[in-house]
């Protein structure tokens, strides 16, 4: 059995990931971690009735009192970097589906897991659709260079674009390179109506209430258009990726980004 400890366990994801773990037949879920935290059990915050894990408010203390092996984070921009410090730190190996983090952060956290002989898995999206759309979108650019990224999420998103926006079009890039789309001379008569640019790459990003996380790729060719959409219509979706990296990270080495590279 994996020890597994929560981070940000009151959040939706968090509520998700702490049913995966504990349903799951090689995870045993130890402790969990919420700044919110009024000492909470995980089984009443999930509806199955306690379970005996206590949701705590100090990642520290949390990691020194449960000895976990890993650490799941979905948490917020502004808090993630300082918990894979401490988790790194404590020999514990982090999965993170926060985004926000920068390449600066991703050399220092590759720094930490050299350091601390520990291995961390940090993926933009989790979802195993989510990575064939990656994937496919990449394949596709060799064939229609042209293409622009609509992503769609809730309106409690605190980032934009998308990190799996973001990591697609980086993907796409390396295919193609970068290349200058549009007319020359287009003029944008609001500003950001062309959206972000990554690479010649037009980002859009859509916050609305009913959406969860959704992405389109969309491809222009000669008399032709070619779409690429993936849709999370529940969180559970993440969490069959989740669980996979939970049991992965262990046999890594070093920091791995994205999901993918341990998909068999």
């Amino acid at each position: 059995m994996i020890r597994v400890l929560v981070c940000g366990a009151y959040g939706k994801m968090g509520r998700e990931v702490l049913k995966a773990v504990h349903t799951d037949d090689q995870l045993q879920l130890v402790g969990a971690v919420d700044v919110k935290s009024d000492l909470t059990d995980a089984g009443d915050l999930i509806g199955i009735g306690k379970i005996g894990v206590i949701i705590g408010n100090d990642l520290q203390t949390i990691i020194n009192e449960t000895k976990p092996q890993v650490m799941v984070d979905f948490t917020r921009p502004e808090s993630v970097l300082n918990n894979i410090r401490i988790a790194l730190n404590s020999g514990v190996c982090p999965v993170v589906g926060t985004t926000g983090l920068s390449e600066e952060n991703l050399t220092e956290i590759r720094e930490l897991c050299t350091k601390n002989g520990v291995n961390a898995l940090i993926s933009p999206n989790f979802s195993v659709g989510a990575i064939l759309m990656m994937k496919l979108s990449q394949d596709a650019a060799k064939y229609f260079p042209h293409v622009e990224i609509i992503e769609l999420h809730h309106d409690q998103k605190l980032d934009a674009p998308s990190g799996t926006a973001l990591r697609t079009a980086e993907l796409i890039a390396q295919k193609r390179g970068v290349l200058q789309q549009g007319h020359p001379d287009e003029e944008e008569k609001l500003a950001g109506a062309r959206g972000a640019n990554l690479a010649g790459i037009h980002l859009h990003s859509v916050r609305l209430p009913g959406y969860v996380a959704h992405q389109e790729v969309i491809f222009g060719g000669l008399g032709q258009t070619l779409v690429i959409r993936h849709d999370s219509i529940s969180r559970e979706s993440f969490m069959p990726g989740v669980v996979l990296a939970c049991k992965k990270v262990l046999t890594i080495s070093g920091l791995v980004c994205g999901l993918e590279h341990v998909m068999d």
